[in-house]
C-alpha cells in the first residue's frame, strides 16, 4: 500500500476533486479565531480517504480506520455520545473488517474486485440493521444523548454503509450519502451552538459530493470488471 502510488493511480479529474475538497475544507477553518486542529487533521484525512475509496483503492480503507478513531474523539468532546458509539463500536470495526475483505479480494494491485449483493446479504442486512438500531437507539436514549432522533438515524445509515462496504458494493456509497446528509443536520445544529464547528458542516458536504462521486465511479467499475 503505497499513497504516492495510489495518489498517481487518481485521474486529473479525480485530483481536482480531492484538492478542491481539501482547500474547501481548510478555507473553512480559517475564519475561526480558535481552531481545532484535531477537526482539521480528521476532516483532511476523511476527504482523503473517500477520493481512494471512490477507485476501490484499499489504502482509503486504512484511512477511514484512522478517520474513525478521530471522530470518535470529536463526536466524545461535543457530547455526541451516538456519533461515538457509531464511528467507535460500528464503523471502526467494520472498516477493520472491510480492510481485510479488500485484501483478501484484490482485483488489480490498486483496485477491490466489487462484490455482488445477494438476496441472503439484504436479508441479512436488513435485519441485522433493525436490532442494531433497537439496541443502540436505547442505549442513546438512556445517555440522553444530544438529538437523539438524528443520532439514530445516524446509526442506521453508518452501519447500511458500513456493511455495504464490507461487502465491496457500489451502494455502500448510497448508504454513506444519506448519512452524509443526517451529519450535515447534526453538525449545523452544533453550529448554532458554537461556530468553531462550522468546519464540521462544510466537512460533510464536501463528503458528500466525494460519495455522490464514488457511486458513479464504482458503478463504471463494476460494468468493467463485469465485461472482462
Amino acid at each position: 500500500m503505497n499513497i504516492i502510488k495510489s495518489i498517481k493511480n487518481l485521474t486529473k479529474k479525480e485530483k481536482m476533486l480531492w484538492i478542491g475538497s481539501l482547500l474547501a475544507i481548510v478555507i473553512s477553518f480559517l475564519f475561526l479565531e480558535d481552531i481545532d486542529y484535531l477537526t482539521v487533521i480528521a476532516s483532511l484525512i476523511g476527504a482523503t480517504a473517500l477520493i481512494f475509496l471512490s477507485k476501490g483503492d484499499v489504502i482509503g480503507q486504512v484511512l477511514i480506520v484512522i478517520f474513525s478513531l478521530m471522530y470518535s474523539i470529536i463526536s466524545f468532546v461535543f457530547g455526541y455520545y451516538g456519533e461515538l458509539i457509531t464511528y467507535a463500536f460500528m464503523t471502526l470495526p467494520t472498516a477493520v473488517i472491510a480492510l481485510i475483505s479488500w485484501i483478501r479480494n484484490p482485483y488489480t494491485e490498486r483496485e477491490v474486485k466489487v462484490g455482488k449483493m445477494t438476496g441472503a446479504k439484504w436479508v441479512f442486512l436488513i435485519l441485522s440493521s433493525i436490532v442494531v438500531t433497537i439496541i443502540v437507539g436505547y442505549a442513546l436514549y438512556l445517555l440522553n444523548t444530544t438529538n437523539l432522533v438524528f443520532s439514530i438515524l445516524s446509526i442506521v445509515t453508518s452501519y447500511f454503509a458500513s456493511m455495504l462496504m464490507v461487502f465491496r458494493s457500489p451502494y455502500y456509497a448510497i448508504g454513506y450519502s444519506f448519512n452524509d446528509i443526517v451529519l450535515i443536520v447534526l453538525w449545523v445544529l452544533a453550529t448554532i451552538e458554537k461556530l468553531s464547528y462550522l468546519p464540521m458542516v462544510i466537512c460533510f458536504v464536501v463528503f458528500l459530493a466525494n460519495d455522490i462521486y464514488g457511486y458513479i465511479n464504482w458503478k463504471r467499475i463494476s460494468k468493467r470488471q463485469n465485461k472482462v
